[in-house]
């Protein structure tokens, strides 16, 4: 597996804002995902993306196209729309977790805490959007013993021009995930691991996706 370099520094930081500075201007508007439950902001988005980073970074979750740990997206003032918002699921709502959904004996006193987080790419046709959503949903899942969420819904935003066919991907995924607590998992219908349905290699800028890649 090829190395990847820092995303903690760079010789262009100066495009970069902090991981301690919430600046609205230089984040994606939450979409219709995060519509209607409880958008984090200022600090809780902060604390939230801080934590981002440090999971992206050990299941090298990284956007080959700048060739940085993907959570730096947020930061990056040339791409003040793109990056991740995240919610805290409200239980009422009717597209919520619902109790059934989950397997008991995989979530020992089952998913009460959930937080959405939707990811908008740099433009409508990413090829990478369907590998880096997946890639985060695992990282965040895969490490649920580093934040407070008993899990992390992962969606990406309408904008995406296959966010349909990358979004029915992540819901099965997400499915398979509370039958088994294996974020690993595939769902019951045997659709198995499915090529990338945005059309691009499902990798690193052009590079092929190997039996160990990460997530």
């Amino acid at each position: 597996m090829p190395g990847f370099p820092s995303p903690f520094g760079s010789d262009d930081d100066d495009l970069f804002d902090g991981y301690d500075e919430f600046v609205d201007d230089d984040l994606p508007r939450p979409g219709a995902f995060l519509d209607g439950h409880d958008v984090l902001a200022g600090a809780d988005h902060l604390a939230f993306h801080r934590l981002t980073r440090d999971c992206f970074e050990e299941r090298k979750v990284y956007d080959m196209t700048f060739d940085y740990n993907l959570a730096r997206l947020n930061l990056d003032t040339r791409h003040g729309d793109a990056g991740f918002r995240y919610a805290v699921e409200r239980g009422d709502a009717p597209d919520a977790v619902h109790p059934a959904d989950v397997d008991a004996a995989a979530f020992d006193g089952g998913v009460d805490r959930v937080l959405r987080a939707e990811f908008t790419p740099t433009t409508a046709f990413c090829p990478q959007t369907h590998t880096l959503t997946i890639g985060a949903f695992r990282a965040w899942n895969g490490l649920s013993d580093r934040h407070e969420y008993d899990l992390v819904r992962v969606r990406a935003a309408p904008m995406h021009n296959q966010s349909e066919a990358v979004n029915d991907r992540l819901a099965e995924l997400e499915s398979a995930y509370l039958e088994t607590g294996d974020v690993e998992a595939e769902s019951d219908d045997g659709a198995g691991v499915r090529s990338n349905p945005t059309g691009g290699t499902g990798g690193a800028s052009g590079r092929g996706r190997s039996t160990d890649a990460p997530f």
